[in-house]
This record gives C-alpha cells, sequence and structure tokens, in this order.
C-alpha cells in the first residue's frame, strides 16, 4: 500500500515538471505564430529546386 503513495508522489511531482515547462514555453513565444503553420501547405512546392521536371 505504501507504494502508491510514492507513485501518487512521483506522479505528481512529473505532472508539476511537465506543467512548468509548458508555462515556460508559453511565456518564451513558442506558440505565438498561429497563421505561418496553417499557410505553409499552400506555398509549398511540388519539386525541390535543383530537381528538374521532364
Amino acid at each position: 500500500m505504501n507504494i502508491f503513495f510514492l507513485l501518487i508522489g512521483v506522479s505528481l511531482f512529473a505532472a508539476l515538471i511537465f506543467l512548468g515547462l509548458f508555462i515556460w514555453a508559453v511565456r518564451d513565444g513558442q506558440f505565438d505564430d498561429n497563421e505561418t503553420p496553417s499557410r505553409r501547405i499552400l506555398f509549398d512546392d511540388d519539386f525541390p529546386e535543383n530537381e528538374q521536371t521532364n
């Protein structure tokens, strides 16, 4: 039964670490650009620049 308390403590500690990393990423601006990813597919080339087409 004591192992459950240890597992709960370890999982809460890990969850707090991931929450802290998420908050750090949001404050650092990792999720600021919402427009470019949705439009990037529209301007993607079908062939690389150095490959020639027939």
